[in-house]
């Protein structure tokens, strides 16, 4: 497919990082002049109807939304069944591994995604300290093969939707949809990973999708020729994100709120980050101010030892900070939440030993179960995981153990 639009524009990003994080193959056309637009059936490059996505068939659509994408890939479906044996929130790696181990298994499994398949793992350029990937691979990629496997042992993904509202009572998980689609399940396992956090600084939100993007942001790096780029955080992902826009772009900055990357970062990054010229890592830094009108124009960095103010003209800033949990449903439906709002599981739910309050059963809660009998929790959204990859890889694959010892004894 083609998609026309212009850089700078959020409703533009959104499409390119949705069919990428999908690994969905597309050519990007920049609409630069109104003359380019004209030829493309719209008045000029502000036209509120671009993006426009033309697919291999010859279909048109003007500003669609990620749904009807969807929908024209053929991905957007309603359940087919009235109950599954399991339901998992989130097709990130611990969903995605879940669903895989479940559904072959035999388990009657239904994967719901908000988003992408992936996560924000499908976001990442390059993940290389994965098993059995010597050379690396994609976050995409990856997630693609993970898609494919569970597909094939039929478990059904659900893309472009969005659990708001969970039910649960003897032998029944309910989950609501956004749409009102309902669908029930024996038991559930919530994988939704954690949101990006901002950067809680004035004028964020309007340069959003237009200079201010958060998470690795590899659909955009090809976009980034012949400008600096300015990359905020001092985990693995910061890191990677600056590797791999250092191969298009000019110059790269790696901002650091900490004074080293020696305790967050992995060693094998730190020495290529540090052996690339192209980057340039300042410790002690925050982001104080984003400058701009319609996009982003300039961003104003802060040490915060010396209060020493940096101005740097571009119109990339990537944010790498770390996230919170998509957990705001879990309230209503009775769930313990630490106070970050991670999910709580298993023996971290006990109290003196004993099990927590209004917990039914007269058995303890399984390993990475929450305090509702049959639902789980895997991967970055359960208090006090590890997080990366493989380790949500393997938190989905544990999950499904206890569902089947769940679905067996009670």
């Amino acid at each position: 497919m083609t998609v026309y639009g212009r850089t700078g524009s959020a409703q533009c990003y959104s499409v390119r990082d949705f069919l990428y994080r999908n690994d969905v193959p597309f050519k990007w056309v920049e609409v630069a002049t109104d003359d380019s637009a004209r030829a493309i059936g719209v008045d000029g490059v502000a036209d509120e109807r671009l993006p426009i996505c033309v697919f291999s068939d010859g279909t048109r659509l003007e500003r669609p939304t990620i749904r009807q994408i969807s929908e024209k890939l053929g991905w957007f479906g309603d359940p087919s069944l009235t109950e599954y044996d399991l339901a998992i929130y989130g097709a990130g790696p611990a969903g995605l591994s879940a669903a895989v181990y479940a559904a072959s298994e035999g388990l009657k499994t239904v994967v719901i995604e908000r988003w992408s398949i992936g996560g924000q793992a499908s976001s990442s350029p390059r993940i290389e300290n994965y098993l059995g990937f010597p050379q690396g691979i994609s976050g995409a990629e990856l997630a693609e093969r993970a898609r494919e496997q569970a597909c094939r042992f039929g478990a059904e993904i659900l893309i472009a939707r969005e659990g708001v509202r969970g039910e649960f009572s003897a032998g029944k998980r309910v989950g609501y949809l956004s749409d009102g689609t309902k669908v029930v399940a024996r038991s559930a396992i919530c994988a939704t990973g954690i949101e990006y956090r901002r950067l809680s600084v004035p004028n964020e939100e309007r340069f959003r999708g237009a200079g201010v993007y958060y998470g690795a942001g590899a659909s955009e790096a090809q976009l980034c020729v012949g400008h600096h780029v300015v990359v905020v955080g001092g985990g693995n992902s910061g890191a990677q994100a600056a590797l791999h826009f250092s191969k298009y772009a000019p110059r790269v900055t790696l901002a650091v709120r900490g004074d080293s990357l020696k305790s967050t970062v992995s060693a094998y990054l730190i020495d290529r980050i540090y052996s690339t010229k192209t980057i340039e890592v300042l410790t002690r830094t925050e982001v104080a101010a984003l400058e701009g009108d319609k996009m982003l124009e300039a961003v104003v960095l802060v040490d915060n030892q010396t209060g020493e103010r940096r101005r740097i003209q571009t119109g990339w800033l990537f944010a790498c900070i770390g996230g919170s949990p998509r957990t705001e449903w879990a309230n209503e439906a009775g769930l313990i939440r630490d106070e970050a709002g991670y999910l709580v599981t298993g023996a971290d739910l006990l109290q003196g030993g004993r099990a927590p309050e209004r917990w039914p059963l007269d058995r303890l809660p399984y390993y990475l179960e929450t305090n509702v009998p049959g639902l789980f929790a895997a991967g970055d959204v359960r208090h006090d995981s590890v997080k990366r990859c493989a380790s949500a890889v393997g938190e989905g694959a544990m999950a499904v153990m206890f569902v089947h010892r769940y679905l067996a004894t009670g």
